[in-house]
């Protein structure tokens, strides 16, 4: 049996080329904020910012800060495979059994989830890490976006994905209030530290301020950054593209995981069968409308294109638009983050032009987008 071989690897353009690249996507879609960076071999090749901070016309910088949004998830995961190489949680075992009461009994939790409103549900008991992080608890992406204002659970937890920040929350819950352990200080411990990420936190430290990233919205309004005061794994990261270019090295890579954990990283799952990621409950699409290998797995999405096996996490708010994209083979990534949601519009040729085709899913992600 022929088996397709993947195609040649593109080389890595020099700089001034990718500063080129950056500034057409720019000109081309009106963002007034970019930042990419590039991954080669495992390590970080190329850091570079373009445009504007903020209204004042402030140099956006490698080292400003932005708002990661659910890049977060992405560091999240990775700290929780730290946790299951330390034998402290397991990717498998019921969220229910790392707490010391039924969790409808918690109540509603401003700070995590409306617990109480599961009660009548048990599927909940059936809730795992794994169904956490490959999206398939059958929460909505938050309760709040529920008609009633409700938290309930939409299908059989484990059998389909489902995009829910609100999963998320119940992992950070278990390890909290089950585990004893403080999830903000565990990213410290397991990613930020060791993974040379000084510059951030899921919690709004003053000295920030001096070099913050606002942001555009669709129509080119600006807005303020959030100064967010409580840790939500969600979502909640400020960060660098400096500091979260030496996170994706270590992501494609394996540093810091055992080959179990690493492995799981691209280890499918789930077959996704809606047209698009967003909205997060829409049904099955037809068969011939389907992404083709495109899957969940704990805490990223999976492909396979000309150049072989991938992965992606996007992170989106509305003037916020990041993605990470990377290959397997030559251990490479494209990290884009942009304090202007307008960017995400070139993200596709962004990549295309620094990794040449590599068959991720943008449809899937973006919907309906007009892609530059």
């Amino acid at each position: 049996m022929l088996m397709a071989t993947p195609a040649v690897a593109k080389p890595i353009p020099g700089k001034e080329a990718i500063a080129r690249t950056a500034r057409q996507a720019m000109t081309a879609t009106g963002a007034r904020g970019l930042a990419i960076a590039v991954v080669d071999r495992g390590k970080v090749v190329s850091v570079q910012a373009f445009g504007e901070r903020n209204a004042k016309g402030d140099p956006l910088t490698p080292q400003t800060i932005m708002y990661g949004a659910s890049l977060t998830k992405a560091v999240f995961a990775y700290s929780v495979l730290r946790l299951v190489d330390e034998g402290k949680v397991e990717l498998d075992k019921p969220i229910a059994a790392m707490l010391e009461k039924p969790l409808p009994d918690y109540g509603n939790l401003d700070a995590y989830g409306n617990w109480a409103d599961l009660a009548g549900d048990k599927r909940w008991r059936t809730i795992t890490p794994r169904m956490v992080l490959n999206h398939s608890t059958g929460f909505a992406n938050f309760h709040f976006l529920e008609p009633d204002g409700r938290l309930r659970i939409h299908f059989d937890p484990g059998s389909r994905y489902s995009y829910s920040g609100e999963g998320i929350m119940l992992l950070q819950f278990g390890i909290e209030k089950g585990l004893g352990l403080d999830a903000g200080r565990e990213l410290q411990r397991l990613v930020f530290d060791p993974l040379q990420m000084p510059n951030s936190s899921l919690v709004w430290r003053t000295d920030f301020a001096a070099n913050l990233a606002d942001g555009w919205e669709l129509d080119g309004k600006a807005v303020p950054h959030d100064e967010r005061g409580r840790v939500r794994a969600a979502g909640s990261m400020d960060t660098t593209i400096t500091d979260l270019a030496n996170f994706a090295a270590a992501l494609v890579s394996g540093q810091g995981l055992s080959k179990a954990s690493r492995a799981e990283l691209l280890r499918p799952s789930l077959a996704i069968r809606s047209r698009s990621q967003f909205p997060t409950l829409d049904g099955d699409a037809p068969a011939a409308e389907q992404p083709v290998g495109v899957a969940p797995s704990v805490g990223l999405i999976t492909f396979t294109g000309p150049q072989g096996a991938a992965f992606f996490r996007g992170g989106h708010n509305d003037s916020t638009g990041n993605t990470l994209v990377c290959l397997e083979k030559g251990e490479r990534c494209v990290l884009i983050m942009s304090n202007d949601v307008r960017a995400e519009a070139a993200f596709p040729m962004i990549v295309r032009d620094i990794l040449g085709e590599m068959g991720a899913p943008w449809r899937w992600i973006f919907g309906d987008m007009k892609f530059i």
